[in-house]
């Protein structure tokens, strides 16, 4: 199942490649060229919720343009040291061409971010995350996403990218799910994490799928099946928040846009905002 842009005033692209083509010839209103990332940054996190037997690492690399931030999560470790210096100041257009895959979509998200923000007039629906220690945030922010699937009890979701809330919130809803990651390793329930999602794609009725996929190049192969079979692919995105929902219509049927700063950064009330999807 896909669903269509909610209002006339969303462009949406037909894949990633064309999103990128669109915006580097400035077709969504500005001139790259003429935009200057002003500020580059890197955040690096660790967290163990209280209750959860394990934990995880989150490094992201940010890009300010204007009053936007767009990000690309990347594995901890993998970005080199000079990454966020090298682009301070440049111009977009440059680093939408720039050889490192994490920057390139972290200049695309600010580019999105800066000529189309997350605004009712641009199809987006706000969602508020309550204040609150970071587990509580967390399931909040599960029930945002998981509320935007249209699948129903005894149905699968091929989960990419795992997050425990999410599981748990499909174990709440009665869905059977598939958690696949390139780390590898079980869940909070003992369950395997297949490093291989395509292999388990043809046996999944919709797809939860991280905007991290962006920046390894996971998404597209995930993407081009979900069209292909009408299945509905619903992404979470603190990576690319501002370009999934470009692609709304072409294999995505919904998008839970987190953009920076995440959830995980403070206790504080905070709001991701919805497109697409179950209402």
């Amino acid at each position: 199942m896909t669903a269509a842009c909610p209002t006339a005033t969303c462009p949406t692209a037909t894949c990633l490649a064309d999103l990128e083509l669109r915006a580097k010839n400035g077709d969504f209103g500005a001139d790259p060229g003429t935009l200057r990332v002003s500020t580059a940054f890197v955040t690096s996190q660790c967290v163990r919720h209280s209750g959860r037997n394990g934990g995880y690492r989150n490094e992201v690399l940010s890009l300010r343009v204007g009053a936007a931030v767009g990000s690309c999560a990347v594995e901890p470790g993998t970005l080199p040291d000079d990454a966020s210096a090298a682009c301070a100041g440049r111009p977009v257009g440059e680093l939408l061409e720039h050889p490192l895959a994490a920057v390139r979509t972290a200049a695309l998200d600010a580019y999105l971010m800066h000529v189309l923000p997350h605004t009712p007039a641009n199809g987006a629906r706000p969602w508020s995350l309550p204040a609150g220690d970071s587990l509580r945030k967390s399931r909040a922010r599960a029930r945002a996403v998981v509320g935007l699937l249209g699948a129903v009890p005894g149905q699968r979701v091929l989960v990419v990218g795992v997050v425990n809330s999410l599981l748990e919130a499909l174990r709440d809803r009665g869905l059977a799910y598939e958690p696949c990651d390139l780390k590898g390793g079980t869940t909070e329930w003992g369950e395997k994490i297949r490093t291989d999602a395509t292999a388990v794609a043809d046996r999944c009725d919709a797809f939860l799928v991280s905007g991290m996929t962006l920046g390894n190049g996971t998404f597209e192969p995930l993407r081009e099946h979900a069209a292909r079979h009408g299945k509905e692919l619903v992404a979470f995105a603190q990576t690319g928040s501002a370009v999934l929902p470009r692609l709304l219509g072409a294999g995505v049927s919904a998008v839970c846009a987190e953009p920076y700063p995440f959830f995980w950064l403070d206790g504080g009330r905070g709001v991701v905002h919805r497109y697409g999807g179950m209402p």
